[in-house]
């Protein structure tokens, strides 16, 4: 899309007004109907401004751009000082790479521009494209209505997630814990916090003032490292009371970063503070000189990939240390066209209105497109590249109403703030893509509401994964998705499931911190941070998922039982010849197999999909839910109910139902995954497993089956000195797989 646009620098010895013998100057730019100010300065004839406008070509109206320089009043009219005016057919065209235009010194006009006046201005006009390096920060035509501080909220930024660790913190013992009640046997444990993240130890089921608990507290934590790890060492004195013996605070600046699971890390003893009332009497002086202390082992774990988003959606698996990451083997390309029959989101001066932007999350880095106010269809034509580290990643496009346009976001009447309204989203697996091949196609946005679900509009994207190293590629379909860390020393799912909340809450603290902010209600949807959370819709449509990969298993027993019953004679005679040279030639059975599967491999290459998927209403089972489920569904957690017994019974009804989803889940994943190897979802993927088919039929037909059978028995009951903790190369491989769980709501 081309712009005109406009930078207004500066200006110099401009007319003072003769009764204050100052000028306040401000410039505006007119083209058409649309007028774009500066802001103005007090009392300075040579002001520097600095700023750029950028008037949409398609809607330009006028052969005329009109540059005014104004003196502001406080009271009455604004002064006029002078005038420049530019004929836009002799505007010249810039594109990069060219240079930056540079401005030049004009003279003003008088009103009617018959004659030059004193002063002078700076300016550069020029036609350019939204590759421009001025597109983001100028002043935009199509958003004329925004002021004050809404203008910062409508413009397109990049913004990078925080680096984030995890912090292990090893409590090994203390040392002259002295209980605040003299001769009680202390029950001793201790609490870490960092931030707003707390975690405990177990009591000490020793009596003893030298307690030892030896334990594992993780937590997560993000550089700049703002927080302190917060140490005390408390006493059970009752199920409802704990007394604090000891205090220490430790910036985590002090602990060293581990890079791999085989060094040893130092363990250090830390001071405590003496805590409470105990200090303040006469006899402690004596005490004070014999101080408790702790003994941790603490570091921060670089290999380790810190998770803030689902794994089935991950869009990044590499480890925090940049110095474990491997060369990408790619680049993603998207561009963001626009998108059409948008519903009105809102309502402004009495009609409907929608206000939309996009944000698209790969990696570390965050997208956000300008806002484009008040259409229905707007066209952002704005294009992002991420550089691409493993194929099996998925990158997330969202689709917001932006709420906050006007001239300031604090939310008077002491009402809740405006949150930024959903659209939809879009997912899109990187391994289903051919490389080097330009994908565009238009996306259904599909929002589930407490109403039922509904179609907000549809998104227009152009998507290109260019690959740098094919034979990297291939490499990476047999190695693990993680890094080693997580397979050598892996966390509970308890762990897992709470250090991710942990790290979405992180995120989203910090990019609501940059200017503009990205919002909360933005990160959480992007991340899918109730994902985990109970729906008998998706329960219902995880069944149904695991249905219809069983429906192919009950077809092939079917048709057996039609062979068995003679309903076909020739296929019966077909299945019988069949059985009679596998049983006399028994070598024949696994090339046979796998030549089948080759074949089906190859046949299903003409029903390959020709564009990535989208989300699929009927998939997610949201075309025919109840609304008792809806309401069900977008219930508070905990409840809202109104009778006790239920509150707790539907929460514990919701928290193990969800455990269990969870499970049927990954039971249809495992299943699509195995369905996905000869359907060229993953082109790459199946085109491996094709050949390793032939290869396969090929070296079990000249090896003896004996022999194989042997080899093979041989390498399962091999001795565990002989084994990887890391999995095989089929079993990353099959991980790879794409699974029908990326077109889910």
């Amino acid at each position: 899309m081309y712009y005109l646009y406009v930078r207004v620098v500066k200006a110099k010895d401009l007319p003072t007004n003769p009764i204050t013998m100052s000028c306040d100057p401000y410039i505006e730019v007119k083209l058409g109907n649309y007028r774009g100010t500066t802001r103005h300065f007090d009392r300075k004839a040579n002001p520097e401004w600095n700023q750029v406008f950028a008037f949409s070509k398609e809607r330009i109206q006028s052969s005329l751009l009109e540059i005014f320089v104004k003196d502001k009043e406080m009271v009455g009219r604004d002064d006029y000082m002078g005038k420049v005016v530019f004929d836009l057919n002799e505007v010249p065209t810039r594109v990069p790479p060219d240079s930056p235009l540079a401005p030049q010194w004009y003279r003003l006009e008088d009103r009617r521009g018959e004659g030059k006046v004193r002063g002078e201005v700076m300016l550069a006009v020029w036609v350019g494209t939204q590759a421009d390096e001025a597109f983001p920060e100028a002043w935009h035509s199509d958003a004329a209505s925004v002021h004050g501080e809404g203008v910062v909220n409508i413009r397109s930024k990049v913004y990078v997630s925080p680096k984030l660790w995890y912090l292990r913190v090893n409590v090994i013992e203390a040392q002259d814990v002295q209980p605040n009640v003299r001769g009680r046997a202390p029950e001793v444990f201790v609490k870490a916090q960092v931030g707003n993240q707390v975690l405990k130890t177990k009591i000490c089921q020793t009596v003893t003032l030298n307690p030892l608990w030896n334990e594992d507290l993780i937590f997560v934590v993000a550089e700049p490292f703002e927080e302190q790890l917060v140490l005390t060492v408390e006493d059970r004195v009752s199920p409802r009371k704990d007394d604090v013996l000891g205090r220490a605070s430790l910036p985590l600046t002090l602990f060293e970063k581990r890079l791999d699971h085989r060094p040893v890390v130092h363990s250090r003893w830390f001071d405590l503070e003496k805590f409470g009332i105990g200090i303040l009497e006469g006899e402690t002086r004596r005490e004070l000189r014999f101080s408790s202390r702790i003994h941790l082992r603490v570091c921060l774990e670089g290999a380790y990939h810190v998770m803030d988003e689902s794994t089935m959606y991950a869009s990044d698996q590499r480890p925090t240390a940049r110095q474990l990451w491997k060369p990408p083997i790619g680049i993603l390309e998207v561009g963001i066209l626009g998108a059409t029959d948008l519903l009105p989101m809102k309502m402004r001066d009495g009609r409907g209105a929608t206000d939309a932007y996009c944000v698209a999350k790969y990696g570390q880095k965050w997208i956000r497109t300008r806002t484009m106010v008040g259409a229905f269809a707007p066209t952002w034509n704005e294009q992002y590249t991420w550089e691409v580290f493993d194929p099996s990643t998925v990158i997330t496009i969202g689709v917001f109403d932006n709420c906050h346009l006007g001239s300031s976001d604090r939310h008077g009447g002491g009402g809740p703030a405006p949150r930024d309204s959903k659209i939809g989203k879009v997912r899109i697996r990187l391994s289903t893509l051919e490389t080097d091949r330009l994908y565009r196609h238009t996306y259904p946005l599909i929002v589930l509401q407490p109403s039922g679900v509904k179609k907000m509009g549809e998104l227009q994207l152009a998507v290109r994964f260019t690959c740098l190293s094919l034979a990297n590629m291939i490499y990476l379909y047999g190695h693990p998705l993680l890094p080693k860390m997580h397979y050598l020393h892996p966390f509970t799912v308890n762990q897992l499931d709470s250090l991710r909340y942990q790290a979405m809450n992180i995120v989203a603290a910090r990019l609501g911190r940059a200017e503009p902010p990205l919002r909360k209600e933005v990160v959480e949807y992007m991340l899918d941070v109730e994902s985990h959370m109970w729906s008998m819709r998706r329960s219902k449509a995880n069944f149904f998922r695991i249905m219809s990969l069983l429906s192919g298993l009950i077809s092939m027993f079917k048709w057996f039982g039609d062979v068995r019953h003679w309903k076909n004679p020739i296929t019966t005679v077909l299945v019988h010849v069949l059985l009679l040279i596998l049983v006399w030639y028994p070598e024949l059975i696994l090339p046979t197999i796998f030549l089948y599967m080759f074949m089906i491999g190859l046949w299903n290459y003409r029903f390959r999909p020709r564009h990535p998927p989208h989300m699929d209403t009927k998939l997610s089972w949201a075309e025919a839910v109840h609304p008792d489920e809806l309401d069900e569904e977008f219930d508070t957690f905990p409840t809202s109910k109104p009778h006790d017994v239920v509150h707790m019974r539907y929460d514990r009804l919701r928290s193990v139902a969800g455990r269990i989803q969870t499970v049927a889940g990954d039971m249809a994943t495992q299943g699509e995954r195995l369905q996905s190897l000869l359907s060229w979802r993953d082109p790459r993927a199946t085109c491996l497993f094709v050949v390793f088919c032939l290869c396969a039929a090929v070296a079990l037909y000249i090896a003896p089956f004996r022999l194989v059978a042997l080899v093979a028995g041989l390498y399962m009951l091999r001795h565990p000195r002989f084994r990887s903790k890391l999995p095989s190369v089929p079993i990353n491989f099959f991980r790879r797989l794409p699974s029908r769980i990326d077109s889910m709501l």
